[in-house]
């Protein structure tokens, strides 16, 4: 995709030579670690015993130039976010529904598991009404290859209901190419460089700190005469810390004096405990001083969204214990399984099919909403006994309509997929009776963008894919369907070689980048 300067198509990225190159990237590297667009560096570049206290930083995978995105294609991704929030807080609330698609994936150990801590709580019942989403409804841009005049979709890739990652970043990559385009940029030799970019503005930080604050002010003040905190739970050793970070300045400097703890998953149950109360109260005890007690009025989740952080029975009790307490939870185990795959293809099904779609159970047909969230679905199929299932394994195991599908589990992190070729040979290794555990969706055909990625020190030019992801924030009542709070809060662009199949940026596949619309 290039970009027209008048009426001109300049080629893109701008040819840059060696010199530019080399102070461009040195630009980059510093202005990153001066302003937090870091990582701690992984393994491969830097052995954990070279760098035995963590002191260590690096800057986060990044491209050079902002990636063309179509103006039209960002504008609707945007505008849908609200109506995204809303769809999800009310599959959050629906129990009978979730329970389905959890029966229809019970091949899925790590759903199974999710559901039985929410039947645990339900069991003595749940003494938190309220619940906190902070969402990501990812993106990419579908251009019709058989009419290259027709103009690109939007169409999703997913829809993230926990630790929906890079909001700290992305809003640094923003930051990072405005910088350039003011001062780098127009300094470079080729005719028309500097070509006037459209970089839109994106605060995703301090958007998703606002849906935070608005679920703490909406905790109202401590019945116990606690100091109130927020906890974000986290992995240990999490490499992706400053992206983390950001959301917990900007939540400060939302709230000065509000009180932020970092808690290891793994160290729940030593930390926390429950107030022997009605109200049953999520205290926390600081490691550094004990004696001092907080009332945790929210817990944000960076960890939990995957087995790899359950690997004890002693780590499904930690869940509970969050669970039943009467913090608002970001998300809920309810509001995590509604962030299944398995959801997202219920709820894309066209309504011609033998199955029809789950969609106007929450949405009215003849509505705005309901329009323009279909606008946005791609084709998404069941591998399960229905005729659509069948259809879909019939496709999902020749060696040729493989190739335009990936097969995706119900699982969130980067790197789980299967895609072409790779899928026969998946669901061949596997029991068949657990495929329904698995969706089946269209590839997406993205137009061509060429652009030059710095990772590691090291440069990558040629053809890249890009994903838009948008961020939501909403707090609503899980018993009447109130909703208290309900933003679009900024948007991440992740960019990967074309020749990749994966995007995970924390998994090693994708990089940070920012849009320049056309």
């Amino acid at each position: 995709m290039g970009l027209s300067a008048g009426c001109a198509e300049v080629s893109y990225p701008p040819d840059i030579d060696d010199a530019e190159r080399e102070r461009l990237v040195q630009t980059i590297k510093d202005w990153g670690i001066a302003h937090g667009l870091a990582v701690r560096p992984p393994p491969a570049v830097i052995a954990s015993d070279a760098d035995p206290q963590g002191i260590l930083a690096t800057n986060a995978p990044v491209t050079l130039f902002p990636s063309p995105f179509p103006k039209s294609s960002f504008e609707e991704a945007k505008a849908v976010q609200t109506a995204y929030n809303k769809l999800y807080a009310d599959v959050s609330r629906d129990e009978a529904f979730l329970g389905q698609i959890v029966q229809e994936v019970s091949g899925d150990d790590f759903i199974s598991q999710l559901w039985h801590v929410h039947q645990r709580v339900k069991a003595e019942g749940y003494v938190q009404k309220l619940s906190l989403g902070l969402f990501r409804s990812d993106y990419m841009v579908h251009q019709d290859s058989t009419d290259p005049t027709k103009a690109p979709q939007i169409k999703q890739v997913e829809f993230n209901t926990i630790a929906s990652s890079f909001g700290g970043l992305s809003s640094k990559t923003c930051e990072l190419h405005r910088f350039l385009a003011s001062t780098e940029y127009p300094q470079l030799k080729q005719s028309n460089a500097n070509h006037g970019y459209d970089l839109p503005e994106n605060d995703s930080a301090k958007g998703l700190a606002a849906g935070i604050k608005a679920a703490h002010d909406a905790y109202g003040d401590s019945a116990l005469g606690h100091q109130r905190c927020v906890l974000f739970l986290v992995q240990g050793g999490e490499r992706n810390v400053f992206d983390q970070r950001h959301l917990e300045y900007a939540l400060q400097s939302l709230s000065p004096g509000l009180l932020v703890f970092r808690l290891p998953f793994a160290e729940i149950l030593q930390r926390t405990s429950i107030a022997q109360t009605d109200r049953r109260q999520l205290l926390y005890k600081s490691p550094t001083n004990p004696d001092k007690v907080f009332e945790v009025s929210v817990v944000y989740l960076r960890a939990g969204y995957g087995p790899g952080d359950y690997p004890t029975p002693a780590d499904w009790d930690a869940r509970y214990q969050i669970e039943r307490s009467n913090a608002i939870k970001c998300p809920t185990v309810l509001t995590q399984l509604a962030g299944a795959k398995k959801v997202q293809q219920v709820l894309a099904t066209p309504v011609t099919q033998s199955q029809p779609s789950e969609l106007h159970r929450f949405v009215p047909d003849d509505s705005g909403a309901s329009k323009q969230i279909r606008n946005t679905f791609t084709h998404i199929y069941p591998l399960d006994d229905s005729e659509a299932g069948q259809q879909a394994r019939k496709l999902a195991l020749d060696p040729k309509e493989c190739l335009k599908y990936v097969l995706k589990p119900q699982r969130e992190g980067g790197g789980n997929n299967y895609y072409k070729a790779k899928i026969p040979a998946h669901l061949n290794s596997v029991p068949e009776e657990s495929w329904k555990s698995y969706i089946l969706m269209e590839l997406i055909t993205p137009p061509p963008v060429a652009n030059i990625i710095l990772r590691n020190g090291s440069l990558e030019q040629g053809g890249v894919i890009c994903e838009l992801g948008i961020y939501g924030t909403c707090v609503w009542d899980q018993g009447t369907g109130d909703v208290v709070h309900n933003a679009e809060a900024g948007y991440l662009l992740r960019t990967k070689g074309d020749q990749s199949e994966e995007g995970g940026v924390a998994a090693g596949f994708g990089c940070m980048d920012s849009c320049t619309l056309v």
